[in-house]
C-alpha cells in the first residue's frame, strides 16, 4: 500500500485534486474534528460501506485516524484493497501529524 504525509496531501486539497479522504476513528471523533473534505467511514464497517459509498473501484481513496500508532487506517486500506480498490493511500500521521503541520481542522 502506498502512503503519503501531511505536506503531500495538504498539497493535493490545495490543488484542488480530485480524491475521497475517509477518517476511520469513531464518530465522536469524527464530529469532533476532522481534516478538511473527510468523509466518515469506521475502519470496522467499512467493508460494507465501501461499495455503496465508493463505487468507483479507481478513484483515489486517502485513509487516515488518530497518528502512527493508530491502526485504524491500515486495516482500511488492506480491507479497500482487498474489495478490488485499485488506489488507495494511507496517511499514516493522521490526525496527530496534520495537527503539528498547522494544517486546519473541520
Amino acid at each position: 500500500m502506498t502512503t503519503i504525509d501531511a505536506d503531500s496531501l495538504r498539497a493535493m486539497q490545495l490543488e484542488d485534486r480530485p480524491f475521497i479522504l475517509i477518517d476511520t476513528l469513531p464518530l465522536a471523533s469524527y464530529n469532533k474534528s476532522h481534516l478538511p473534505g473527510a468523509v466518515h467511514i469506521v475502519s470496522d464497517d467499512i467493508t460494507a460501506i465501501a461499495p455503496a459509498r465508493l463505487p468507483d473501484k479507481n478513484v483515489l481513496i486517502i485513509v487516515y485516524c488518530a497518528s502512527g500508532k493508530c491502526k485504524r487506517a491500515g486495516l482500511s486500506a488492506e480491507r479497500l484493497e482487498a474489495l478490488g480498490y485499485t488506489r488507495v493511500m494511507h496517511f499514516v500521521g493522521g490526525k496527530k501529524e496534520w495537527m503539528k503541520a498547522g494544517y486546519p481542522m473541520q
